[in-house]
């Protein structure tokens, strides 16, 4: 592949000023919560790490409410405009909350000091220091002139209550761990660093060096990575759950929605089922984080819940509410900001990139859609690992397994990083790229079932179906990809058809078909699947197709697309009634489909529905058949077309009255399927043939052995007779 990516500087995180309000309780993290409570207990170092916006200050906050019943919080809160200050807050454990770390006011902060609180402290001094600048580079200066020189003199003046004015002359430059050590060895100290992902590893040395020389100190520190320092517990936030525990609680997400949604002076909810649906959908769309949720749902009480869920479905960085007390979190796409402007420029590259990889993917995969421009292939995995490590990835396979890893980009960061990759001019590339690795996902999996390996094949296919999916929806928007999003298609033709999803892939089939009317075999056999996929929901629309898809057959010399043809209009004569012209196009097909042709089902499916068509009129007929079925090349390896057969020989047997043997080879065929992977057609009627033989009834000729796809079958527009074009 050609070194075709261009190469784009990075961005600065935006920033936002104003005074806002400071949101409710937290939501949906008891059992967080009480976890944090214990790893504090027995560990001197422990971090909260997480994604941007998942709410690590706010519950580090709370953890720290109930150290002493009468703690002095000491609070460096950040920067407005070149402040920082120290704020103290009495009785925190009699009031059982701290005040949210969340930033600051704009360009004021108080220092005041609650007297005798110090003095009469029975429980440990907890210092929160929280880095001013919300996710400025170190030593920028983009904090203001008064920003402290260092995380360590930040906390320095905290322990020395320094602040303002006072800061230049008394903080002193040359401070260091050491000093700092001094101040707080006499005193029984819980220090919160908060936010310190911009001074990172300014924060491991502090926090080593302090812990080594202040036995009596504790240290909490909330960022998007761990420290990595001996010792270190970790407490891993994650999102909040969209999905309902249990049929008598909401999902914790849902109840932070309607908790911030009631709190908004003003704001009425209609609790009817469509609402609800509604909220649901918003807090699925957001991935439960719950910055996201809570600007979702301040936008919504000042317009609907539906709006909202319905531009939710589509992007999220437009996310927003200028009251929010942290500057950071007023805008979804600053948040996501924050984090974005720390990265280095090759995982700002592979973050942008890999935003356009839909649900899981693996190494492998981002490697060959984001190397290029400069990027060699080598370097994407390390990327992956760094992206993960501050949240914007998610790990959804142990990257320490066996397996090669698997990751998941967190909604907002995908949304974040398409928007820079459509500034870089690189989205069109990008989705070529995508275009080429899940056609050779499709390929493969398409060997894996003509070979016999079909349940590596539907595990290969649910594994990307995500993938698989965004690349088939998008490649009509790019006409040049529309032959290989076909050709994927039609290689995916035991996943329409067998597993349950016709209606999806006879969507895709009439979108792609008019764009391939050069290609007589793609348009051949994509419209004898379309027909295939249609037969029974609709008769007619599916005749249609097939008279457009024989000539182009023909005209190709597909023998195998030929026979299937015939197969389908098999199907439709079963379908109609008409027995006699069934057998004759069953018994055709079976004998035109060439036996191990790969892009569609095998002569052995066409016999077993030529046995069930003749188990009323020829039993003995319908016997050999079914024999024929099941003694065709390479049907061993057809765990499917196998079922199949065998539904087909159980029901025969019925029909000629052998009970018992019917039942037993129904069973059988159920007992060899593996449980893990969905269920093939031809369980149900395996399980309805079961029913009937303990009632001793017959419910008739069954429709199982082929897919159930949607109605009201549309031809392309430019079809036009014989082939289209």
């Amino acid at each position: 592949m050609a070194d075709v990516w261009t190469r784009k500087g990075g961005d600065s995180a935006p920033s936002a000023e104003g005074r806002g309000h400071v949101p409710g309780p937290l939501v949906g993290r008891e059992v967080e919560s009480q976890a944090l409570r214990t790893l504090m207990e027995n560990h001197r170092l422990v971090t909260v790490a997480g994604e941007v916006g998942v709410g690590k200050s706010r519950l580090a906050a709370e953890a720290v409410a109930g150290v002493g019943a009468r703690a002095s919080v000491e609070r460096v809160l950040g920067v407005g405009e070149g402040r920082v200050g120290v704020e103290a807050v009495a009785d925190v454990g009699a009031r059982g909350a701290v005040e949210r770390v969340l930033g600051v006011g704009k360009g004021r902060l108080a220092s005041d000091a609650v007297a005798g609180v110090g003095a009469q402290a029975a429980g440990p001094r907890v210092m929160v220091v929280r880095w001013p600048g919300g996710g400025q580079d170190a030593g920028s200066g983009g904090a203001g002139p008064e920003a402290p020189a260092s995380l360590t003199a930040a906390v320095l003046e905290a322990a020395g209550g320094i602040h303002g004015r006072r800061r230049a002359s008394a903080a002193g430059a040359g401070a260091g761990a050491g000093a700092l050590a001094e101040r707080l060895r006499a005193a029984d100290v819980l220090l919160l660093l908060d936010d310190v992902d911009p001074v990172h590893a300014e924060c491991v040395g502090m926090v080593q060096t302090l812990l080594e020389f202040v036995p009596s100190l504790r240290v909490l520190v909330t960022a998007r990575r761990p420290l990595g320092l001996g010792g270190e517990a970790v407490l891993r936030l994650a999102p909040l759950s969209a999905e309902p525990a249990d049929d008598d609680r909401a999902a914790p997400a849902v109840e932070l929605f309607l908790e911030r949604f009631l709190a908004r002076a003003g704001a009425a909810f209609d609790s009817g089922d469509a609402e609800l649906n509604s909220v649901a959908d918003i807090c699925r769309y957001v991935g439960g984080l719950p910055l996201a949720v809570e600007l979702a749902a301040e936008q919504a009480a000042s317009s609907s819940v539906g709006e909202v869920a319905a531009r939710l479905e589509e992007h999220q960085c437009w996310l927003s509410a200028p009251d929010m007390a942290a500057p950071r979190h007023r805008s979804l796409r600053d948040a996501v900001a924050a984090a974005y402007v720390l990265c280095d420029r090759d995982e700002r590259i592979v973050w942008a990139r890999a935003s356009i990889l839909a649900g899981d993917f693996d190494e492998s995969t981002a490697a060959f859609v984001c190397a290029g421009g400069g990027l060699a292939p080598a370097r994407v995995p390390a990327c992956l690992t760094r992206l993960a490590a501050i949240g914007v990835l998610t790990p959804v396979r142990d990257p320490g397994g066996i397996r090669e890893p698997r990751y998941r980009m967190a909604p907002a960061a995908r949304d974040f990083g398409g928007e820079r990759l459509r500034e870089a001019r690189e989205f069109e590339v990008a989705a070529e790229r995508r275009a080429i690795h899940f056609h050779r996902v499709a390929a493969l999996a398409e060997n894996l079932w003509s070979l016999g390996s079909q349940p590596q094949a539907v595990r290969l296919v649910l594994d990307e179906a995500e993938g698989l999916r965004a690349m088939l929806e998008y490649a009509p928007r790019q006409p040049e990809l529309a032959a290989a999003a076909l050709e994927s298609v039609l290689n995916l033709w035991f996943w329409w058809a067998v597993y349950d999803a016709a209606d999806e892939g006879r969507r895709h089939l009439l979108r792609l078909l008019p764009m391939c009317r050069s290609d007589t075999l793609l348009i051949a056999r994509g419209l004898c699947l379309a027909a295939w996929l249609t037969a029974y929901d609709d008769p007619c629309g599916a005749n249609e197709l097939l008279q457009h898809a024989w000539p182009a057959a023909v005209l190709a010399g597909d023998d195998a697309t030929i026979g299937r043809i015939a197969h389908v209009q098999g199907m439709l004569a079963l379908h109609g009634g008409d027995l006699e012209r069934a057998a004759e196009q069953f018994q055709e097909a079976a004998g035109t489909i060439p036996p191990h042709a790969p892009g569609g089902l095998p002569p052995a499916v066409s016999l077993a529905a030529l046995a069930v068509t003749q188990a009323d009129r020829s039993p003995r007929a319908a016997r050999r058949s079914a024999r024929r079925a099941l003694s065709q090349p390479g049907i061993s390896g057809d765990a499917w077309a196998c079922l199949v057969a065998r539904h087909a020989q159980a029901f025969v047997d019925h029909s000629d009255g052998r009970t018992g043997r019917a039942r037993q080879r129904a069973h059988r065929a159920l007992a060899a399927l593996d449980g893990r992977l969905p269920a093939p057609h031809g369980c149900a009627a395996l399980r309805d043939l079961i029913t009937d033989i303990d009632r001793g009834s017959r419910s008739g000729l069954p429709t199982v052995p082929v897919p159930r796809g949607c109605t009201a079958v549309a031809l392309p527009a430019q079809a036009g007779s014989g082939i289209l074009g």
